[in-house]
């Protein structure tokens, strides 16, 4: 045999579609190869958008030295046999505009995407990113027929990233010494847990007064008003890819980390038939359990506020796509 032939040998590689090339969905892509967490997939509609961004990424692959590969496309048949489908695709905010504005005009791009996504990849699992983010969880799930804990949104993990980069600029601290714990809807009536943050083991209610704690909450609850009102022309992107990337990797690598995720409450703080955020386990099944953690009278209520406010979008949004 000739040193340069081969016989190819046939192997299983990870795969993970990313719906929508925009900048979430390519900094995902870019998260994904470069960390060798999967080989992706990268879709769009738009006609060579997706296919111009996975060579720029391949034409860097010698120079950052992953071995994942990219491809991108405008068509679901190139997507078949992924292990996870995001969806990151739809309009981002503007500034002025709340998550929930965005409401009519994403819901049957999701519906769309979710359908057509599982369509050729019917045994993955479905990571949901765009805004109203537990509403449009919810709907890919309705519309896709999945198992509950096949579907998952992306929202707990961002919001706590958020509190606790407030927490150590405030601090000066290192932000790998810092957990935070945000529960809720991603919006305006998200539930940070001060109880639950602290710095090397420390609560911060024993690091910073009240006061400067309350404005931490309130500051990571319009964290992405704050990023959409200084860019003027778009919204966050960096930290969102890289907290749907956390979630990926989980899941592939069979992690089981315990994260803070949008996902389905069967009557687990007393709450039933709603997507919302709270601490679960990711792995190789999607969401592997769901954890309860202990809340004061006051946090039940203030979750259970924020829980209603997606239930209303809900019932909006299925309305939407039904008549569509």
């Amino acid at each position: 045999m000739n040193s340069l032939e081969y016989s190819p040998i046939a192997c299983q590689s990870l795969q993970v579609t990313v719906v929508g090339a925009g900048n979430v969905g390519r900094t995902l892509a870019q998260r994904l190869v470069q960390k060798n967490v999967a080989n992706v997939v990268l879709l769009d509609i738009v006609p060579g958008l997706p296919q111009g961004i996975a060579l720029d990424l391949m034409s860097a692959q010698s120079v950052e030295e992953y071995d994942n590969k990219i491809v991108g496309t405008n068509e679901y048949e190139a997507t078949a046999g992924s292990d996870v489908v995001v969806i990151t695709a739809g309009l981002p905010r503007k500034p002025g505009m709340s998550r929930d504005d965005l409401l009519g005009k994403n819901a049957n791009i999701v519906a769309q995407a979710a359908r057509e996504a599982l369509r050729y990849s019917p045994t993955a699992i479905l990571i949901v990113v765009t805004n109203p983010l537990d509403v449009m969880t919810y709907l890919a799930w309705k519309v896709t027929g999945l198992p509950p804990q096949r579907v998952i949104g992306m929202a707990g993990v961002l919001d706590s990233a958020r509190l606790k980069a407030f927490i150590a600029m405030k601090l000066g601290a290192c932000p790998s010494d810092i957990n935070t714990l945000v529960l809720g809807g991603h919006g305006d009536l998200m539930l940070p847990l001060p109880r639950y943050c602290t710095v090397s083991g420390v609560p911060i209610t024993e690091l910073m007064p009240s006061q400067t704690i309350a404005e931490l909450v309130e500051r990571t609850r319009n964290g992405g008003a704050e990023i959409a009102a200084l860019l003027q022309t778009g919204t966050a992107y960096y930290a969102p890819a890289s907290s749907a990337g956390v979630m990926v990797e989980s899941i592939l690598r069979n992690q089981s980390r315990i994260l803070p995720a949008a996902t389905y409450l069967d009557g687990m703080y007393g709450l039933k038939d709603i997507f919302l955020g709270v601490p679960c386990r990711l792995g190789c099944r999607g969401v592997e359990d769901i954890l309860e953690v202990q809340l004061t009278p006051e946090e039940k209520d203030a979750l259970h506020l924020s829980a209603e406010a997606v239930r209303r979008n809900i019932d909006v949004a299925l309305a939407m796509v039904k008549d569509s």
